[in-house]
């Protein structure tokens, strides 16, 4: 079984993504032997009530949630965000969060997102955080031209143990292998844009904090799927480490049986 951590729905406004849809996704899962993917609305980071991009996700992904798992996107600093959230998690079967603190300009050690972020673990939501959408050096020029940094959300991990933190799209891991300071137990990591040759980024993050606190993702539809399955067929590890990357720990986090 493949569980995907980091997949997308909706229109990016900066270029043409194909195979963007519900439908569509699920043609790129079927075509890479992807199983079941966590999804999140595009609209929904450039909306300016999010709540109507999570609403779009729900009913969009209807026929496929056996295969689509949603995760809501909020913005603390809007004002109705906890009759969302409750929404979200009660009526339209969201699993988790998907926060953008760089796009809807906020920080994670802020008054706003620490109350978000105590309300998700009450509901034990799982939080994960796009540290990039798109590379940054080949931006849009009204796109962002910056990264979130980790150390942000390995602080807010910090200060919020009760939550479970999982980066997404990070193309470094340095603050977490390198740092002086023990890595939050709460944090996890998708490993599609790191390396497994060249500076084998993957092969250090798992000998620093554990397999058991790496998942797998792709990124679709903004990236191709294949890198990231190729990333995973070459790494040097036990076939049953590999299993608990490709989809174990990612229906964990879920609460997902195994079949």
């Amino acid at each position: 079984m493949i569980i995907d951590a980091s997949a997308y729905i909706g229109h990016w406004p900066f270029r043409r993504l194909r195979y963007n849809t519900a439908e569509g996704l699920i043609t790129l899962m079927d075509r890479n032997g992807i199983d079941k993917a966590v999804v999140s609305s595009i609209n929904a980071v450039f909306y300016k009530n999010c709540q109507e991009g999570n609403e779009e996700l729900a009913e969009e992904i209807e026929p496929y949630r056996d295969r689509l798992i949603p995760f809501a996107t909020l913005n603390p600093k809007y004002v109705a965000w906890r009759e969302d959230l409750e929404r979200c998690v009660k009526d339209l079967g969201m699993k988790g969060l998907r926060l953008y603190p760089l796009y809807h300009n906020y920080g994670l050690l802020e008054r706003e997102s620490r109350e978000l972020l105590s309300e998700a673990a009450k509901m034990g939501l799982p939080i994960e955080i796009p540290v990039m959408l798109v590379d940054p050096r080949q931006h849009h020029w009204m796109d962002l031209d910056r990264m979130l940094p980790l150390n942000q959300i390995l602080e807010a991990a910090k200060q919020h143990p009760e939550n479970t933190f999982i980066i997404l799209n990070t193309k470094t891991v340095s603050p977490i292998i390198e740092g002086n300071r023990p890595v939050p137990k709460n944090v996890y990591v998708e490993m599609s844009r790191l390396t497994a040759v060249l500076t084998k980024s993957i092969q250090a993050l798992i000998s620093s904090i554990g397999v058991e606190r790496v998942v797998f993702g792709t990124g679709i539809p903004f990236h191709y799927a294949k890198p990231a399955l190729l990333k995973m067929e070459i790494l040097e590890i036990e076939e049953e480490a590999k299993e608990a990357i490709y989809w174990k720990n990612m229906a964990k986090l879920l609460g997902l049986n195994a079949d």
